[in-house]
Order: C-alpha cells, then sequence, then structure tokens
C-alpha cells in the first residue's frame, strides 16, 4: 500500500452524521490550548498609519512562510486590534522578527493603551517603515491581501526587502512564556 492509499475507504457521512460532526466543535479556549502547546517565533509588525501619520506596531506570533517565489509571508490579526484601523490601509509593514534579548519589545508591542514605541530603539527606512533596532532579522513587503477570516485578518504580504545580516538566539513564545532555543539545536 501507497502511502497515498488508505487502508479501507473513508465511510460516506449520511445528512445525520453530518448535522452530528457540524455540531461537535471546539470551544475558543479549547482551541487556544492546542496553540499554547506548539512554539513560535515572535514578530513585531511595524509600520506607518497612512491617514494619522503615526507609527503603529504589534506583537505577532502567526507569521509564516507562504511562498519562496514570489516571497510571500502572512500573519494573522485580531479585527479588534487597535492596530487593525491603520493595518487596514496601509500600503506596507516591517516583519522585524526578535531575538531572545528582546523579551521587553515584545512585551511593550503586545500591550494596548500605550506608545508602544516609547523606550524601544528603531529606525526608519528610507520609506518610513520603522525597524526595531536589534532584531536579529526583518522583512519589509508590499501588502497583497487582507482576508476576513473569523475574528481576525490574514495579511499576506509580498517581501520587497529585508535585512537577516544579525547573529543572536530567536525569541519563542510556548505556552504563555518566552524561551530560547538552546546552543545545541540543530535544524
Amino acid at each position: 500500500m501507497s502511502a497515498r492509499e488508505l487502508a479501507s475507504p473513508l465511510p460516506a457521512l449520511d445528512a445525520g452524521a453530518a448535522e452530528a460532526e457540524d455540531a461537535r466543535r471546539l470551544t475558543a479556549e479549547e482551541y487556544k490550548a492546542v496553540f499554547r502547546r506548539h512554539p513560535a517565533g515572535v514578530a513585531v509588525v511595524t509600520l506607518v498609519d497612512p491617514v494619522q501619520r503615526t507609527l503603529v506596531g504589534f506583537t505577532a506570533t502567526s507569521v509564516i512562510s507562504v511562498s519562496a517565489s514570489p516571497p510571500i509571508l502572512a500573519f494573522s490579526v485580531l479585527a479588534t486590534s487597535s492596530s487593525w484601523p491603520a493595518l487596514s490601509h496601509a500600503p506596507t509593514v516591517v516583519v522585524n522578527f526578535l531575538g531572545f534579548e528582546q523579551v521587553a519589545a515584545s512585551q511593550r508591542f503586545a500591550t494596548s493603551g500605550v506608545d508602544r514605541f516609547d523606550g524601544v530603539p528603531f529606525h526608519q527606512l528610507a520609506t518610513g517603515e520603522p525597524v526595531l533596532d536589534g532584531a536579529l532579522t526583518w522583512v519589509r513587503g508590499v501588502v497583497a491581501q487582507r482576508v476576513p477570516v473569523g475574528e481576525s485578518f490574514l495579511v499576506t504580504v509580498h517581501a520587497v526587502e529585508s535585512d537577516s545580516s544579525r547573529e543572536g538566539t530567536p525569541l519563542i513564545y510556548h505556552d504563555r512564556a518566552y524561551h530560547a532555543l538552546g546552543g545545541d539545536y540543530q535544524i
């Protein structure tokens, strides 16, 4: 039997079974518990609000690589996020991938109701977007899509510029705590 073949065919779902399957759903808390057990790299997405002309940023652990050619990445953001109004119109963003020594920056950009850039060293690119000083790597991109999904938006970004020259240990978020990869990890 090949990897593509099933030992036996899947049974067809009748209308009653489909309805029962539809009724059985994970609660939001059950679903969150699943992803608390999944370690994720930590990034801060930064941009310039095109209307207010202010700097905006937020912590994201949902960043994924979608395609290498063309270079596309994606992340999600809650529709209720204070950053969403600016992000909903911003033509470009920078995704800053944080190092372990940047826990305070991650916490700052995850806090509502504060000036998230206050006390966090950064510089602005010639195009205006802020880049966090000390980020292990960053990528600037053009927002390609904003897709409503559940209570969030999935944002896809076409990467156009990056800098991966800094060495360091990546910041990891797992089970509501920050971690660093040990020196013995290998991919």
